[in-house]
């Protein structure tokens, strides 16, 4: 009998997990990835590539081409960049795959054989829902896919895969998946998921984590000190879940609290943040800078995520053209008029579904300027027939140059008709109706099961408001000079957050800024259902506007269809502000 020594041993801690991002949409910075993988060390390097409008723009290059629907950009990437991924053992994450991650893996394997190189490529499959919809109750849209969680992916990479494409799936769960497999993660493990899970919502968008679009109040306005080419994020993610967000020494931007508030209160609706695998807690999260491009994520908790998985379904409503005429001068409602009638007859014989006709005003017809002096009369065609709004479309307007209104001129030549955004909607289907796959490197296909214990969300309760500032002189200001935001939109909904980078500020914010104020502030949304969420330990209220965008993401008429720029007019309005908030330069 062999004897046996017991030895004391001490468990080797596991290392954090570096997750970079280096694409935050479909047409994000090509050279990103190269940049990523170049400037400083990584683990895993991931790319969201995914939108509403992105998964209609697919759809519509399958009806062409069944095998296509996956973000073309990706590949290019990866022929300048493969051979690199491979020498520095650095796994990718993407979902890239969009509506054919089967069909991008094989373009992958193809590209990686004509460079001589040999990755273990993976995918997931199982959430593209179109050829159930109608047995699911999901009508017959364009697209229809389920949002997948990260279990897949950690499946993939246990597997030993090098690249692992997906579907749909939760942009934080290209971050999720990895920090699973790297830590041996359960779906028991619900605060660490949900840090991971917070993490990942960061670092999803790219630079917006790093100083890109932010809005800080005016008395941060350097905060981010080189803001012309910000750095990609990255996550060091810890066995707990916590999480540092930083970036590369010496790439663009920053990270700040501000940054990475900015980021957590973007596109989300209320304090339980639910997906495919946990519902993270918002309202818990604190926000510590560590140093400089350092902040520390901590105190996420997270709860066994909804029984359903929300279903994205798009379809392109039609096509749209435009035409934009400059008015310069005196009498310009009259020229408009003309141009108007002249462009009408000019399309009698097939007249779009749909035309408008949108007179903007010259900022002073009498003005200092050729700019300033011109008005222009916007005209948007839409049909469902692109060839009614093609290019015959702009040159029937250029056909009328030389005899219509003096001055007559167009800010661009003819052009194609191009998709007219996307009526999208979510529903929800249970998640056993979901044949969530992973296709592992050696072809086998492995079933992932969903959640075992889900809860069903709820509201939670509101937080006790903080005290209110005491009585003083106030005086009517922008809201941005105490105040930062940002905004976007979730199919026919606008989601704004507002937060404030000092504890008076935050004060003022939390019993000033109500649904009633906002509704005054922003008239568009006077008619609205308005929901109002205070976040007191990121010091930010969440408002989420529903039917703003109706009905669907870029088809809302007007200038700023997925409410991009809804935080920065709010910004903008004036409000009674107190004295003692605002930057001293501004006090009388």
């Amino acid at each position: 009998m062999f004897g046996v020594t017991l030895v004391s041993m001490t468990a080797t801690p596991v290392p954090p997990l570096r997750v970079g991002n280096a694409s935050g949409f479909y047409g994000d910075r090509f050279s990103a990835i190269r940049e990523m993988l170049t400037e400083g060390p990584l683990d895993v390097l991931t790319g969201d590539y995914l939108a509403e409008l992105t998964m209609a723009i697919l759809g519509r290059d399958q009806l062409g081409d069944p095998g296509r629907g996956y973000a073309r950009t990706f590949l290019r990437q990866m022929r300048d960049s493969l051979e690199l991924i491979m020498e520095r053992r650095i796994r990718v994450v993407t979902n890239a795959g969009g509506l054919n991650p089967r069909g991008l893996a094989d373009r992958l394997t193809e590209l990686a054989e004509g460079l001589g190189l040999e990755p273990r490529i993976a995918c997931v499959t199982g959430d593209d829902l179109i050829d159930r919809a109608e047995e699911l109750g999901l009508g017959s849209p364009l697209t229809a896919n389920a949002y997948l969680g990260a279990f897949g992916i950690a499946a993939c990479l246990d597997a030993g895969a090098d690249i692992v494409v997906t579907g749909r799936v939760t942009d934080a769960s290209l971050a999720v998946g990895p920090a699973a497999s790297h830590f041996g993660w359960s779906p028991d493990d619900l605060d660490a998921l949900a840090g991971a899970t917070v993490a990942g919502h960061v670092i999803e968008c790219g630079t917006q984590a790093t100083g890109g679009n932010y809005a800080p109040p005016a008395g941060k306005r350097d905060e981010v000190g080189d803001p012309d080419r910000p750095g990609f994020p990255l996550a060091e993610i810890h066995a707990d879940g916590s999480a540092v967000i930083t970036k590369h020494p010496g790439s663009g931007g920053a990270v700040t609290t501000g940054t990475v508030t900015a980021q957590l209160v973007y596109e989300v609706c209320g304090p339980r943040y639910a997906g495919p695998d946990v519902t993270a807690r918002l309202d818990t999260v604190r926000l510590t800078q560590e140093g400089p491009d350092r902040v520390l994520l901590s105190g996420a908790r997270g709860e066994e995520p909804p029984a359903d998985l929300k279903v994205g379904l798009t379809n392109i409503t039609g096509f749209r053209n435009e035409v934009e005429f400059l008015v310069p001068g005196l009498d310009a409602e009259a020229k408009a008029a003309l141009a108007e009638r002249q462009l009408r007859a000019g399309l009698a014989a097939r007249e779009p579904q749909d035309l408008r006709f949108t007179f903007v005003p010259a900022e002073d017809p009498h003005g200092p300027t050729q700019d300033a002096a011109t008005a222009r009369l916007r005209v948007v065609a839409r049909d469902h027939d692109p060839a009614a709004i093609g290019r015959s479309f702009g040159a029937a307007a250029v056909e009328l140059a030389l005899g219509s209104y003096a001055g007559f001129h167009l800010t661009a030549p003819p052009r194609d008709a191009r998709p007219d955004g996307v009526a999208a909607t979510h529903l929800l289907v249970p998640a056993t109706e979901v044949e969530h796959t992973a296709i592992l490197p050696d072809g086998r296909r492995m079933a992932i099961a969903p959640a075992p214990r889900p809860r069903d969300l709820a509201e939670v309760p509101e937080p006790p408001l903080p005290e209110p500032l005491p009585e003083g002189p106030t005086r009517s200001a922008p809201l941005g000079l105490v105040l930062g935001a940002r905004s976007g939109d979730k199919g026919a909904d606008a989601n704004l957050g507002v937060w404030a980078d000092t504890d008076p500020a935050w004060r003022w914010l939390a019993t000033t800024l109500t649904v009633d104020l906002l509704r005054e502030l922003l008239p568009e949304t006077a008619d609205l259902r308005v929901t109002r969420y205070l976040l007191p330990h990121l010091r930010a209220a969440n408002f989420w506007i529903e039917g703003m965008l109706a009905p669907g993401t870029a088809r809302r008429e007007g200038a700023d269809p997925q409410a991009k720029g809804l935080g920065e007019w709010l910004r903008a309005r004036r409000a009674p502000v107190p004295e003692a908030l605002l930057p001293e330069v501004e006090r009388p």
